[in-house]
């Protein structure tokens, strides 16, 4: 399987059709095999109803026991996957999901991508309201200081990693909440991946569930504890890493 694609969800009744409905579009008119795996974080709406009636090929639900968090849900998909590349994204494709290509291409030459919309903002199409911008932008100081210095964007929900870095790196994280990409780079870094960050194309989509202030106290939470949880890691000096280690941006 040449690609993996995983959409954690959790009560999605009112957008996963949609994206599922453009998932297949996109993937039928691609050369390379993948599979498309929905990962329903308990959902107490008709999320994984709607999953079921797509499944087939290329589509297939991953249940999780109870609500765990997108964290553990991205967790469980990295791991499930079979693809050698393997891509997270939000289940509203606020990245659209065209956006795979140039992730796909980068992770040839590196072993972890992530999306960006800090790094060029005219990739911004539709902005979040100004007030949710600016608690991002000070997540992200906070961010490079305490954890993952160098990545101007942690939070864009569309990454890729390599099949032996995704499971390198995923069967270590502990975060089960929002705050679990701080933890992932953190281990990508530690760890000796090399990683890339790219602006990619996206949209703000009005109905996110995301509460601005409860959610960001929360992630601040997640952030404190990335250090502690991993403080005796070390490289591991995995031979089939690309050539060269540490951060790369454009």
């Amino acid at each position: 399987m040449d690609l993996s694609f995983i959409i954690p969800a959790y009560n999605e009744a009112a957008r996963i059709e949609a994206s599922l409905g453009k998932a297949l579009d996109y993937f039928s008119r691609q050369e390379y095999t993948c599979e498309v795996l929905v990962v329903d974080d308990g959902s107490r709406d008709q999320t994984p109803e709607i999953v079921r009636g797509y499944e087939g090929e290329i589509i297939r639900l991953v249940q999780q026991p109870r609500n765990m968090g997108k964290g553990a849900a991205v967790r469980r998909g990295m791991l499930e996957a079979v693809g050698a590349s393997r891509i997270f994204s939000d289940a509203d494709f606020s990245t659209p999901i065209t956006e795979t290509a140039r992730v796909l291409q980068m992770l040839k030459e590196y072993e972890v991508v992530i999306g960006s919309r800090a790094i060029d903002t005219s990739y911004i199409k539709k902005h979040q309201p100004w007030y949710r911008e600016s608690m991002g932008k000070i997540f992200n100081r906070i961010v490079q200081v305490v954890a993952v210095p160098g990545v101007l964007d942690t939070q864009c929900g569309f990454k890729g990693f390599r099949s032996y870095a995704a499971e390198d790196i995923f069967c270590r994280t502990k975060i089960d909440g929002f705050s679990f990409d701080v933890e992932a780079l953190f281990l990508a870094q530690r760890l000796g991946y090399t990683i890339k960050e790219i602006p990619v194309e996206w949209y703000n989509d009005e109905r996110s569930t995301l509460n601005p202030v409860m959610d960001s106290l929360r992630m601040f939470r997640e952030l404190l504890r990335v250090r502690s949880l991993h403080r005796n890691l070390k490289g591991n000096g995995n031979p089939r890493q690309a050539k060269g280690t540490g951060m790369y941006r454009r």
